[in-house]
C-alpha cells in the first residue's frame, strides 16, 4: 500500500487540511467556519496533541475507550499545568462550534481556569454497552450510537449522573456487512426512539464510507446519510438535530460536498501509526451487565 506524502511539520499539515476544508466548503456553498474539524488522535504522539492545542485546536476524537481515557487525562494534566492556552493563529471552527453545540449542553469537561477555550473530546469508534459509563464523563459528543441497547445504556448512566449526553446515530449507509451502524431502513424509527429519551439528546447522524470505494460510490453513501439526516431533522420539533458527521482523511472533501459539517481527520494530520500501542485494542465481549441492569 502506498503512503500518502505529507508536509514535514504538523503546522503545515494542519494548514493543508484547513485549506482543503475551506475550498470544499466554498464549493458546497458554505464557509470554512461552517465545517467542524475533529482531529483523530489515535496515531498521534502526546507532543503532537499538545502542539495542536497550542495552535488553537479544540476538538479531538478517539476510536477506543481505553485510549480516550488516557488521552483525556494527559490533556487535562497538560492544561492544568499550562493554565492559559495560547490564543490560536487559526482555530478552525471554534466560533462555529459554540453555535452548533449551544450553551449548557453536553459535558464540556476540560474547562481550565484562565484558558481561552475548552477541549472537547469526541467518541468516534464503536461503543460497547459495558464501557458507556467510562465515556459519558469525558466526551462532548458520542458519534457512534448504533443500536437502541447502546442508547438505553447511555440513558441509564446519564440519568444516574443527572447529565445530558449528546449523541449521533451511526447509520450503515454503505451497506457493508462488516461495518457498525444501524441499517438504513431502521434509522428514522431508531432516531425517534432516541429522541424520546430524557437524558440522551440526539444531535444528528454519522456514517463511514466503504474503504476503497470509488468517488461516485462514496458520494452516494454520504448523500444517502444526508437524506436520512434531513428526514430526522424535519421530525425534530426542538431544532436540536443539526450535526452530520461524515468523512475521514481519504474522503472528507467529498463528505463536505455532500453536506457534512463534521469531519474526522487523523492520518492527514498525524501520519500513519508509528507505535505498536497505537493499534486498536481487541474488543471485549459485550456480555457485562450494563449500569441500568
Amino acid at each position: 500500500m502506498s503512503t500518502v506524502s505529507l508536509p514535514d511539520s504538523l503546522a503545515e499539515r494542519y494548514a493543508k487540511v484547513c485549506d482543503r476544508i475551506a475550498r470544499s466548503a466554498e464549493a458546497s456553498g458554505r464557509k470554512e467556519r461552517d465545517i467542524f474539524l475533529v482531529a483523530v488522535t489515535k496515531n498521534a504522539e502526546p507532543d503532537q496533541v499538545r502542539a495542536m492545542i497550542e495552535m488553537g485546536h479544540r476538538d479531538f476524537g478517539e476510536n477506543r475507550v481505553q485510549q480516550l481515557v488516557q488521552r483525556a487525562a494527559m490533556v487535562d494534566e497538560y492544561l492544568t499545568r499550562l493554565r492559559v492556552v495560547p490564543s490560536a493563529r487559526r482555530a478552525a471552527g471554534s466560533d462555529q462550534a459554540e453555535s452548533l453545540f449551544g450553551p449548557g449542553g453536553g459535558n464540556d469537561r476540560l474547562a481550565v481556569a484562565g484558558a481561552t477555550g475548552k477541549i472537547r473530546w469526541h467518541m468516534i469508534g464503536h461503543l460497547q454497552r459495558n464501557k458507556a459509563r467510562k465515556v459519558v464523563d469525558l466526551v462532548r459528543l458520542v458519534h457512534s450510537v448504533d443500536s437502541l441497547r447502546v442508547a438505553e445504556e447511555l440513558q441509564a448512566v446519564a440519568l444516574r449522573r443527572d447529565i445530558i449526553v449528546e449523541v449521533l446515530l451511526q447509520v450503515n449507509c454503505s451497506g457493508e456487512g462488516t461495518k457498525f451502524g444501524c441499517p438504513v431502513p431502521a434509522a428514522v424509527p431508531m432516531a425517534e426512539q432516541i429522541q424520546s429519551m430524557a437524558n440522551v439528546r440526539l444531535r444528528g447522524l454519522m456514517t463511514i464510507a466503504a474503504e476503497g470505494a470509488s468517488e461516485l460510490e462514496t458520494r452516494r453513501t454520504f448523500a444517502r446519510c444526508r437524506e436520512i439526516h434531513d428526514e430526522v431533522k424535519a421530525l425534530d420539533a426542538e431544532g436540536q438535530v443539526n450535526l452530520l458527521s461524515m468523512g475521514m482523511t481519504g474522503d472528507y472533501h467529498l463528505a463536505i460536498l455532500e453536506g457534512a459539517n463534521i469531519v474526522r481527520v487523523g492520518t492527514a494530520l498525524f501520519g500513519e501509526s508509528r507505535r505498536p500501542e497505537a493499534q486498536d485494542e481487541p474488543e471485549e465481549p459485550d456480555d457485562e451487565p450494563g449500569e441500568g441492569e
